[in-house]
C-alpha cells in the first residue's frame, strides 16, 4: 500500500524501500565510525549525507546506447585522419569529451555550452532554420549522435515541427564537404514518435532519406538488451530491427 502511494505521487518506490531496509546498516556504520574516531582523532563528521542503495549496485554502465555509440564512433574519428569535425548536439560529457581528448572538436546545439577546454570551441544555432550552417563551411567528418530524433519537439526549447528531423538532416549534408563522412545515430524499431521525448525510425527511414546525395558504408546498432552488434546488413536484418522496442541505428554515410 505504501510503494502505491508513493507512486502516485512520483517517487521511485523500490529504491525508497531499499533506502529505508538500509537504514539499520547505516546506523550501525555510524556508531562504528564514531568510535574509531574517538580513538584516532580522524576529521569529524559534520553532517549527515546518506547514500543507501549503491551498495547494491554495479561499478558503473558498461552497456547501452551512449556507452556503445560514444566509444564506437570516437574510435571512428580517431583512425579518420580527418582535417575538421563538427559534432551536433551530441553528448558533451560522453562523446565529445571523448574526441576533445586526442583532437580538436567544433560542437552545435541549440542548447548554450560553457567550455573551457581548449579542444571543444561551440556555435549555438538551430539546425531547423534555413542557413543555420552557411558561416560553418564544411567539414569532411559531421558527428550527429542521439539528437535528430528531438528536432521540432519542442523537448530542449526548438519551435515544433512535424519535419523538424528532414529539416535537420538537410542541414547536416549541408555541413559535410564532397567525399566527406556523416556519422549519425538515433533511435530505432517501430516508427513511432513519443512526444515530446523523441521520434523512434524503421531502420532504413535515414538511408532512404539520405539515399540522394550519400551512400550508406557501415551500420550498427545497440539491440534492446544494451548490446552492441557492428558491420551489420540494415536491409536484411530490417524485420528484427523494425521489431526492436527501442534500439540505437549508428549510421555512417559517405558523401557522393
Amino acid at each position: 500500500m505504501i510503494i502505491k502511494f508513493l507512486k502516485m505521487f512520483g517517487f521511485d518506490a523500490p529504491k525508497m524501500a531499499q533506502s529505508i531496509g538500509a537504514l539499520p546498516r547505516f546506523l550501525s556504520d555510524y556508531r562504528h565510525l564514531k568510535a574509531q574516531q574517538a580513538t584516532l582523532g580522524a576529521l569529524a563528521i559534520e553532517r549527515f549525507y546518506p547514500v543507501l542503495t549503491e551498495r547494491n549496485e554495479s561499478s558503473g554502465n558498461a552497456n547501452g546506447h551512449y556507452f556503445h555509440q560514444d566509444l564506437l564512433v570516437a574510435q571512428k574519428v580517431f583512425g579518420s585522419g580527418a582535417d575538421r569535425v563538427i559534432d551536433v548536439g551530441s553528448r558533451v560529457d560522453g562523446f565529445v569529451a571523448h574526441v576533445a581528448s586526442f583532437r580538436k572538436i567544433e560542437v552545435v546545439d541549440i542548447r548554450g555550452l560553457t567550455s573551457c577546454h581548449d579542444n571543444i570551441s561551440f556555435l549555438r544555432c538551430d539546425l531547423m532554420q534555413d542557413g543555420a550552417t552557411e558561416s560553418l563551411g564544411q567539414s569532411d567528418l559531421v558527428t550527429c549522435l542521439h539528437v535528430l530524433e528531438h528536432f521540432g519537439l519542442g523537448r530542449y526549447g526548438d519551435p515544433i515541427a512535424a519535419d523538424g528531423h528532414i529539416k535537420g538532416l538537410r542541414n547536416l549534408e549541408r555541413l559535410v564537404a564532397p567525399g566527406g563522412r556523416l556519422i549519425l545515430s538515433v533511435p530505432i524499431g517501430s516508427e513511432r514518435v513519443e512526444f515530446n521525448a523523441h521520434r523512434v525510425f524503421a531502420c532504413g527511414t535515414i538511408p532512404s532519406l539520405l539515399s540522394h546525395v550519400f551512400e550508406l558504408t557501415d551500420f550498427a546498432y545497440v539491440d534492446d538488451s544494451g548490446d552492441l552488434h557492428t558491420s551489420v546488413d540494415h536491409l536484411g536484418e530490417k524485420d528484427r530491427l523494425d521489431s526492436l522496442r527501442f534500439g540505437c541505428g549508428i549510421y555512417d554515410f559517405h558523401k557522393l
